[in-house]
């Protein structure tokens, strides 16, 4: 298994064009609503937490001496810029369904601000080097597994498949990063534990409030059959546990979970030239 970023990968930013619907359909999702609203809700923390990991790279790359890196640092905040937009777009469909985004944006906008005033740049990095493996891990399942976007509307599926494929790409740029000018296994440790209650606790939040809006909060069928596609005995969820569990290594590197194959495949379709029109 490799244990560095392959030489020479590059990250060039994409701006495709989604055609997403509007108005968007609720239950985008196989017409699931616990579906359509786990995604929506993860949605809903990118433009605020996208920016965040930026400007939490940014402070770092005067120290950074490797060309390649600096290279890819520009690739990864491109990347990053570009979804905090179409999530913002995204968002902005959300609304117009009726639901309170600004109520689920302050808890995060809140959060950040606190930790961009109170702590240290290093663990600032560190909590993105950790969010960074959430979403990579995420990423890599959305690419290989097709459950995860089985019946979704094709526009928003493009979408999150296209999300997957960048955040792949430049899911060890952090790191990389990190591990120039900090490296220390203990505080990347304690940040993936509060990423991940934090995470998952927006995500929650976020999943709640839209079902509530629905009036499907208590319906249990929704829960039931929700939590089985999450954490059933082929639930999405499961793969996830031990490769999740990989980043409190001490020798870990995003790289050892080697997909270059899914970046290639996913290059060839995102890519490709426009098919000419007759």
């Amino acid at each position: 298994m490799p244990s560095t970023t392959p030489k020479g990968l590059e990250i060039h930013p994409r701006q495709p064009d989604f055609g997403l619907p509007t108005p968007m359909p609720r239950h985008w999702h196989s017409g699931d609503a616990f579906k359509s609203h786990f995604f929506d809700a993860m949605s809903v923390l990118f433009p605020d937490g996208e920016r965040f990991f930026i400007d939490s790279v940014r402070p770092f790359r005067e120290r950074i001496d490797d060309p390649l890196l600096q290279q890819q640092i520009r690739g990864f905040i491109a990347q990053e810029g570009h979804h905090s937009r179409e999530h913002a777009d995204y968002s902005e469909r959300l609304r117009a369904l009726g639901y309170d985004i600004d109520y689920l944006e302050r808890g995060l906008q809140r959060r950040l601000g606190f930790v961009r005033k109170h702590l240290s740049p290093e663990l600032q990095l560190a909590a993105t080097t950790s969010v960074e493996h959430l979403t990579a891990i995420m990423a890599d399942a959305v690419l290989q597994n097709p459950r995860w976007l089985a019946g979704a509307d094709p526009a928003l599926a493009q979408l999150w498949r296209w999300h997957a494929l960048e955040e792949t790409e430049h899911k060890a740029v952090a790191f990389d990063v990190y591990q120039q000018v900090c490296g220390s296994p203990w505080l990347r440790r304690r940040a993936m534990l509060q990423s991940t209650f934090f995470f998952t606790q927006d995500t929650f939040r976020g999943l709640v409030h839209m079902l509530k809006r629905d009036g499907l909060l208590w319906n249990w069928r929704v829960w039931r059959d929700g939590l089985r596609w999450m954490w059933g005995r082929e639930g999405i969820f499961r793969p996830l546990l031990r490769v999740y569990l990989d980043f409190y290594r001490r020798d870990f590197h995003p790289w050892q979970h080697d997909n270059q194959h899914l970046v290639e495949q996913y290059r060839r379709q995102f890519d490709a030239p426009p098919a000419d029109v007759a």
